[in-house]
């Protein structure tokens, strides 16, 4: 492991029983301290690039206090430019950041935006309240415009301020006053939660020792025979996965230590939203809670799901609530496809400027294309022992067109990307196209526009729940 892992580890791994200690303190003393471990951390690994992120958290302040109406298109803009001259920094004559405040940067960009969002949110409903002269039901809704403190607060809190997960504001202030913290529970989901990050970690060490990606560079590596160029893919994704369900079962574990995100299971919290709906359990009745707000990965789905647009909902899933939620909805396109290569678009952006995150978030709306066109020309036809066939396969895809876009997505430079993907020969592209024609030609053409205007409309009716919900 590198030294800047080791921090992370060591970051995540005492964010674990501070957590605990967290649950004693009474809001404003837990308020402050969570300010301050957050500020420490950020100041300790990131230096004088600390002053990246309060550049950031004062702009998006201004904005919402100055400009409510306009809030949440100003921040999303605000932000993504901030993190352009964040990654241009060398450009202007100033240090390059570091990785710690990159991370940083990333997290807190999710939540101004957010922040943006919920204060719109907070004086839209408020002017249909006056001009209605009634209380609208609004779930997960603010009680009053955060104060600058508050938002400083929320920004730079110590929980998962470089690991995640993403959580709203509205989540923290529920946090903060939550009336008897020690008892909800902690140490048995906290457990739970840990129980398999030791076998992650070690999969991680000792799968990367003996694939390591450094060689995918090198010539020695193109002399292999084909199956070793495609099987090294399958290895990579996989040394990708473990320390990725390590760092976020280990991240989702410092919330759960303190109790972030923990709602009665009757409120039907969404990761990354929170609850869905009204939920006030009868008195004196048990009340049985969860952590779904800060789940951010689910390891089972993810690798056993069919579809490569399934894989994504169990994959950084508060991340994923914030693009459904905030992008998606915005996009400047009216068919999926569009819609959600947009989507991948701006999550590549996101991600960083490196060519390989978008040849490989770019890749996935042609996998859904694909995808989409075989399940209404051939799946359909089939009878159930056809279609548990048909499955098997799509899974098997499924898994190796992840498996070729994180190389993009590790490789980072497009020579690096594009010289792997040619030793290989393209080859999910050329299944992916093949599969859309044969799709094509076998008639699925208008069961397929069937399919995907069924799937806008039902995404249509998830972004008016999700609206409600706001």
């Amino acid at each position: 492991m590198s030294p800047d892992e080791l921090v992370y580890l060591g970051i995540l791994a005492a964010s674990i029983p501070v957590g605990f200690l967290f649950r004693h303190l009474s809001p404003p003393i837990k308020q402050g301290a969570a300010l301050l471990l957050g500020l420490t951390i950020t100041i300790a690994t990131c230096g004088i690039h600390t002053l990246h992120s309060l550049c950031t958290v004062l702009g998006t302040w201004l904005i919402i206090t100055f400009n409510w109406r306009k809030a949440p298109s100003l921040s999303l803009g605000w932000t993504f430019l901030y993190l352009l001259f964040f990654r241009l920094a060398t450009w202007f004559s100033l240090p390059p950041p570091g990785p710690f405040a990159n991370a940083i940067q990333l997290l807190l960009t999710l939540k101004l935006v957010s922040l943006a969002n919920e204060v719109h949110s907070y004086h839209s409903e408020k002017k249909k309240d006056v001009s209605s002269f009634s209380k609208s039901p609004v779930i997960g809704g603010l009680s009053h415009v955060p104060s600058f403190y508050d938002v400083i607060s929320y920004s730079y809190c110590y929980i998962g301020i470089m690991t995640g997960p993403f959580f709203r504001y509205q989540t923290y202030a529920d946090w903060l006053r939550q009336p008897d913290a020690v008892s909800l529970p902690g140490r048995d989901p906290c457990l739970l939660r840990l129980k398999m990050v030791p076998v992650y970690g070690a999969l991680f060490l000792f799968a990367n020792n003996l694939f390591p990606l450094s060689f995918v560079r090198t010539e020695e590596f193109l002399e292999h025979s084909y199956f070793y160029r495609f099987f090294y893919m399958v290895v990579v994704f996989f040394v990708f996965r473990m320390r990725f369900y390590a760092a976020w079962c280990g991240a989702e574990a410092g919330c759960i230590s303190a109790g972030l995100g923990c709602y009665p299971q009757g409120a039907l919290s969404k990761p990354g939203g929170g609850p869905t709906v009204q939920y006030s359990p009868d008195p004196g009745a048990p009340v049985e809670y969860d952590f779904k707000t800060i789940q951010n990965i689910d390891c089972y789905n993810t690798d056993f799901c069919v579809k490569v647009r399934h894989g994504m909902r169990y994959w950084n899933m508060t991340v994923q609530w914030w693009l459904h939620h905030y992008i998606y909805p915005n996009a400047p396109f009216r068919a999926y496809a569009l819609r959600a290569g947009w989507t991948m678009l701006i999550s590549a952006y996101w991600h960083g400027l490196h060519a390989g995150y978008y040849l490989s978030f770019l890749t996935i709306p042609l996998c859904i294309a694909a995808e989409t066109s075989m399940e209404a020309s051939v799946r359909a036809r089939l009878g159930p022992s056809g279609q548990k066939a048909f499955d098997w396969i799509h899974w098997f895809l499924k898994m190796r067109a992840y498996d070729y876009m994180c190389m993009g997505f590790v490789l980072l430079k497009a020579s690096d990307t594009l010289n792997y993907w040619s030793s290989i020969y393209f080859i999910i592209h050329v299944i992916a196209l093949l599969c859309i024609v044969i799709g094509r030609v076998m008639g699925g053409g208008r069961r397929e526009r069937k399919k995907v205007s069924e799937g806008e409309k039902e995404t249509k009716r998830d972004d008016t729940v999700r609206e409600k919900a706001e």
